[in-house]
């Protein structure tokens, strides 16, 4: 693949493409109508305003820059599909590659500017000469149709290289690792400062991000209720009686998560059998055994690409054995006690600690605990830790990961406030290698995860869709099959 000048849109070609004659050229630069779009503001652009007006008063007299990304190439020609830096569409709602939020300091705040790729319209030969022509992507917004839409000055990217030139690195803050050509004009000036200015900027950001306005929430619901019908299609086709590819389980969500949403928000996890203990399973090259445990993490991400992070075990067979039910059932009351302890002002740490104990207690009764409870939960211990791997949950918004560059006093030793959404996920894994636990229990692992709203009085589950006990998902699981398969639409 030629290589694109930094601002410009110098065409990109291959060894296979053709070479055109002159009179193919002349003939493709005549007879075209050049339609406009209607474009209209959208009606959620306040609510990117209000963020920046935020960040405007976190940093006043400084020049704030926040790149979209670029286009990552997946293999020789061909790319990723690509997907916004989160911060840039939170601050913007643009979702463009090569696209620039410059915040310059004018009066009491900021004036907002983003530079952006112009259309590659028929004006020049671009639009079919070029892989990132119209003829090959489709009808991009002009610069002018997308400042109406975002109410934002837009700027082309070729004139990104002047407004970088202009800013001094000692009033500057960069969101960095996104944009190169971003990060190179804009070098240290002092390194070790400049570092700790730059994450600072990456922080607020993310602090900003912990309330989440009434907007965001109901995209939020928006995805998790897609990710509710994709578990739904997922069960309909999961066999009670023979063996199925993970993938096709994958492959059935996913076509869910395009149909009603952007994509999914993360690699899904489909751990059928012990691939249930491994916690980032994303190979999904097993098959469902009858009789085993089947885990998917999954989770839809919407076209405003907030996203939804849900898990479910379930039974392949349609009923738990009894020890599966007996780790199904800790693991679904751990996770009751951490949304019983959920409100404003609770520490985050002490979610974690209500999740555990009652894991902890759990583990004690299967007789696993090499100590008593109080003992395995004591922060010099914490052995409980070798069957439960990883905390209670974490933040969830336009990532799926939400606010992790919050610093550590606000988030994670931090307390809870209304306008917080976070999962609740904890679990038990039995790892088929494991010689401290029975025979019976290795291979064995159970999760359940759901969003969660904080209230003003405690927490609401918002995807309450899904059935929670293990009663309720032995329920669910034979009404899906009843129902029968389904295509999105």
């Amino acid at each position: 693949m030629a290589e694109q000048n930094e601002g410009t849109t110098a065409p990109k070609t291959e060894s296979h493409d053709p070479d055109f004659p002159e009179a193919f050229l002349q003939f493709m630069r005549t007879g075209w109508r050049d339609d406009a779009l209607n474009v209209t503001p959208r009606p959620e652009a306040p609510n990117y305003a209000k963020r920046r007006a935020a960040l405007s008063d976190a940093f006043p007299g400084e020049t704030l820059i926040i790149p979209s990304g670029g286009e990552k190439v997946r293999a020789n020609d061909t790319d990723y599909p690509f997907r916004p830096g989160s911060d840039f569409v939170y601050l913007t709602g643009d979702s463009d590659p090569d696209s620039v939020l410059v915040m310059r300091p004018s009066g009491s705040g900021h004036d907002a500017v983003v530079y952006s790729r112009q259309r590659s319209s028929k004006e020049t030969d671009e639009f079919f000469r070029n892989r990132d022509g119209e003829l090959w992507v489709g009808r991009r917004h002009t610069l002018r149709e997308k400042s109406t839409e975002l109410g934002l000055e837009t700027a082309p990217y070729g004139a990104l290289g002047q407004a970088l030139g202009e800013c001094a690195p000692a009033r500057t803050r960069v969101l960095r690792g996104l944009a190169p050509v971003v990060d190179r004009a804009i070098l240290a000036y002092e390194p070790d400062p400049q570092v700790r200015r730059d994450r600072a900027l990456a922080s607020v950001i993310s602090e900003l991000k912990l309330v989440k306005d009434e907007w965001e929430i109901a995209q939020l619901q928006d995805a998790i209720d897609a990710t509710v019908r994709g578990f739904e299609d997922v069960a309909r086709i999961l066999p009670a009686d023979r063996s199925v590819k993970e993938r096709l389980l994958e492959g059935v969500f996913g076509l869910r998560a395009r149909v009603d949403g952007n994509d999914i928000g993360y690699g899904s996890i489909v751990g059928a059998g012990a691939h249930a203990t491994i916690l980032h399973w994303v190979r999904n090259t097993g098959v469902t055994t009858p009789g085993e445990l089947l885990l998917m993490d999954m989770g839809v991400e919407g076209h405003t690409f907030y996203t939804a992070d849900v898990t479910r075990t379930v039974p392949v067979s349609g009923t738990f054995t009894p020890l599966q039910r007996q780790v199904y059932d800790i693991v679904h009351s751990s996770q009751q006690a951490g949304m019983d302890a959920i409100r404003p002002g609770v520490k985050f740490h002490d979610v974690h600690l209500a999740c555990m104990r009652v894991l902890a207690e759990g583990l004690h009764d299967l007789g696993l605990l090499p100590v008593s409870v109080d003992e395995a939960m004591d922060e010099k211990s914490t052995v409980y830790r070798r069957w439960t791997l990883h905390g209670f949950g974490h933040m969830l918004g336009i990532d799926v990961h939400d606010c992790s560059a919050a610093r550590k006093e606000t988030y994670r030793d931090g307390a809870l406030g209304e306008g917080y959404v976070l999962t609740v996920e904890p679990g038990l894994y039995f790892q088929p290698e494991d010689d401290l636990v029975p025979e019976e229990l290795r291979g064995v692992g159970v999760r359940i995860e759901d969003d969660v709203l904080v209230t003003a009085d405690g927490c609401r589950n918002l995807s309450a869709g899904l059935p929670r006990s293990s009663a309720e998902v032995e329920t669910w699981l034979a009404a899906q099959r009843e129902a029968g398969p389904r295509l999105p639409g």
